[in-house]
């Protein structure tokens, strides 16, 4: 069954009909061509449509429906996929997911936000926002990964942490700072992909790593725009003007040196052909994984903090140079602290 279309794919879904009722009549050489036809012209549309996505849509496609989330990726890149619950203090978190794996033939973490896909399935993991205690289930396993050599592979997507009540009064923010102070310094390689939705510190909470990776349609920012527009204008309407002023999307996260590297989509984005995408995914998995497994741990811990210090400086340099200051001067990393356990 074709995916959901978005409203700004509206002239595709119009030459979709068209197909399908082409379809649903005997067939012949004529109609058969018609058909061929069509469908041309719908690749044709969809590539002009989705080569100049305004940040706005690239926010609806990264969370479409019908998007593959961790589960999906686990079910087609993984094989004896076993998964681990609760954190130990207090419950478990259907939101995030972990589990030890194999990953062409070596042991692995995996974690990862799931949203779901039903609207039951939606409702058990909370619509994909993360409770105190999926950080700390996270760590947990990742603290495991680290004392038995396992790389750890992230899959993120997720509007945000859960900000309900409860969650404030079991320390989420406490437990999203902690994951950010132990997942800087785990002495195992740690790959994140951004496959979704990366809102928030409830993303980050688990997005610290060597390589940050991100999917062409996938958006990645300090919170979502519905949250800035009514933040700074008092108006969520404003949402389209906030996702072009967060710069959200992946060749502006490129360019602030947020994430190392963006992974094609197929045409159309990722729900349009999920094993395509899986299989792009692991492409580039694979290739950073081992790239950061040859790395010495010193080396790898000391290029991570590098990696992480950097952040902001695309900042510092535009207001040095808003205040004409001339030319700014280069940060200098302090050493890498050491690690507290």
């Amino acid at each position: 069954m074709a995916a959901e279309l978005l409203d700004f794919e509206e002239p595709i879904g119009v030459l979709l009909k068209e197909i399908d009722a082409l379809s649903l009549m005997p067939q012949t050489d004529s109609r058969a061509a018609d058909i061929a036809r069509l469908r041309g012209r719908v690749n044709e549309l969809r590539a002009e449509l989705f080569g100049g996505l305004t940040p706005w849509q690239v926010v609806q496609v990264s969370r479409h429906a019908a998007r593959p989330g961790t589960l999906d990726y686990i079910e087609r890149l993984f094989t004896d996929f076993v998964e681990v619950h609760g954190d130990r203090r207090f419950a478990d978190d259907p939101a995030i997911v972990c589990g030890l794996a194999a990953y062409h033939g070596e042991p692995v973490l995996v974690v990862g936000h799931q949203k779901g896909r039903t609207t039951k399935e939606k409702i058990a993991r909370n619509f994909g926002y993360a409770r105190p205690e999926g950080y700390r289930k996270a760590l947990r396993a990742m603290q495991t990964a680290e004392k038995f050599r396992r790389p750890v592979i992230v899959f993120v997507d997720t509007p945000a942490a859960y900000p309900g009540i409860e969650s404030e009064e079991r320390g989420v923010a406490e437990a999203i700072a902690l994951n950010l102070r132990e997942m800087a310094v785990l002495e195992v390689p740690v790959v994140i992909m951004v496959c979704g939705e990366g809102g928030s510190g409830g993303a980050l909470g688990i997005a610290v790593g060597d390589r940050v990776l991100i999917q062409q349609f996938a958006i990645f920012s300090v919170i979502p725009p519905e949250g800035c527009s009514a933040i700074l204008w008092r108006d969520s309407n404003r949402k389209v003007e906030a996702a072009a002023a967060l710069k959200l999307t992946a060749p502006d996260l490129l360019k602030a040196g947020i994430v190392d590297e963006i992974v094609p989509e197929p045409l159309g984005g990722a729900h349009q052909d999920p094993v395509l995408a899986a299989q792009l995914v692991d492409e580039a998995i694979r290739r950073v994984l081992g790239e950061v497994s040859a790395m010495p741990a010193a080396d790898r811990l000391e290029r991570r903090y590098a990696r992480l210090r950097q952040m902001g400086r695309l900042g510092v340099d535009f207001a040095d140079s808003a205040a004409e200051v001339g030319e700014p001067a280069k940060a200098k990393p302090a050493g890498r602290p050491p690690r507290t356990r």
